[in-house]
């Protein structure tokens, strides 16, 4: 009987060897269930930072319990081998990369159920704050079943910032960084996107969207432009599913999905032929006004707030008299106990002006009323008063009227 690895995991056949680690399959003698147990190299034991951010991204993703993520079971270090490991739990099947390796494409159909299902299992860390950081065809795992699971959650954030594994880790997978990431910023959700949009696009392809012999070439190439849409590479490959995958791998995060939910609805309705919302406009390399609009940051969505504001501010001067003497007048327009007195005031100054072109009136008439009828002087004053004071009472109404 072979010695038990951490006096618990007797170990098995190797299943798979990468730039930091061997994964093993191994049976759990306390538990009494095959699990895989990844070995990290030698020397990382060395490196006391990455230990620590190993145990700590270990800890954030043993408690992902998720159908589409492979669960962590332990970690540790083996103190007979000086060995640091990882224990997770072991899917019987094939890595995407294993697919890619023996089949060349996919079909869409099957890439897309593929696909879909890691989205769910990003969408699920994601909501737990926790960035998978080296989404790639190896950590793609599918049991004989069809169930997809995401596995090395956590690994990729303690070897980023380890001067040891930088070469090992980072180049090894330069082809699946986002351009961010490339540039030197932190990793976020966004970043675990574009890095399943090259998975779908290798899977449906055959081949990376962009062939960079190193990370220095990759962010030249990310920055030159969109590679080469899926349906011009491959027929089987519709417009509307190039377009959803086009997204996913756009250089702008903010141009990317909001979330995976969001891009896994968006690669099953490309599947149905139903592209995104003027999607060709996602992969281009320019924010143009059409990329805005899918961004809910269209131009002519901004029009209005700032097509408003310079009328108001031109109107006001123009509104407003060089003297300040009518902003007196406005204020006090408002309340109603000066209208009275204004209106009041008026009434009298009309009423006077009646009786003056009354009596001016009763003048002209009686000075005709002599020209014409010589001595009769009696009958124009009768006819002149009798004008008069029914004019004078006709007024006198009048103003009773107005002021009650």
């Amino acid at each position: 009987m072979s010695e038990l690895f951490a006096d618990r995991y007797r170990l098995d056949r190797r299943l798979g060897v990468g730039g930091m680690a061997t994964v093993q399959l191994a049976f759990d003698t306390r538990l009494e269930r095959n699990v895989a147990v990844k070995l990290l190299a030698e020397h990382l034991a060395d490196d006391a930072s990455f230990v620590s951010r190993f145990r700590r991204e270990a800890l954030a993703a043993a408690r992902l319990v998720h159908p589409n993520v492979v669960q962590v079971f332990d970690f540790g270090l083996d103190e007979e081998t000086h060995r640091n490991f990882i224990v997770m739990e072991y899917v019987d099947g094939h890595s995407c990369a294993e697919l890619l390796r023996d089949r060349g494409t996919l079909p869409p159909d099957e890439a897309v159920e593929i696909l879909a299902q890691s989205c769910r299992g990003l969408e699920y860390a994601h909501r737990h704050r926790v960035v998978h950081r080296d989404v790639k065809p190896g950590n793609l795992m599918r049991s004989r079943d069809g169930m997809v699971k995401l596995a090395d959650f956590g690994i990729a954030k303690a070897a980023e910032q380890s001067d040891i594994t930088k070469v090992g880790s980072v180049l090894g997978t330069a082809a699946y960084l986002a351009p961010e990431q490339a540039r030197g910023e932190p990793a976020g959700p966004a970043s675990d996107m574009y890095a399943l949009g090259v998975v779908a696009y290798q899977l449906l392809a055959g081949r990376l969207p962009y062939d960079a012999a190193s990370l220095t070439d990759l962010a030249r190439l990310q920055e030159s432009g969109p590679p080469q849409r899926l349906d011009e590479v491959s027929p089987d490959v519709s417009p509307a599913l190039a377009a959803a995958v086009a997204r996913a791998l756009h250089r702008d995060p903010d141009q990317r999905y909001v979330d995976a939910a969001e891009m896994e609805t968006a690669l099953r309705d490309g599947l149905r032929g139903r592209a995104p919302a003027a999607a060709a406009n996602w992969a281009t390399e320019e924010d143009t006004a059409a990329t805005r609009m899918l961004t809910g940051t269209s131009a002519t969505s901004a029009m209005p707030r700032t097509t408003q504001a310079p009328p108001s501010r031109r109107l006001e001067p123009i509104d407003e008299p060089p003297t300040s003497a009518p902003r007196p007048r406005r204020a006090p327009a408002a309340p109603p106990a000066r209208r009275p007195r204004r209106s009041g005031g008026a009434l009298r100054l009309f009423v006077g002006l009646l009786v003056v072109l009354a009596l001016a009136a009763a003048a002209f008439a009686g000075y005709q009323a002599v020209e014409s009828a010589g001595g009769r002087s009696v009958q124009l004053r009768e006819e002149v008063g009798g004008s008069v004071e029914d004019a004078v009472g006709e007024l006198r109404r009048l103003i009773e009227d107005n002021t009650q």
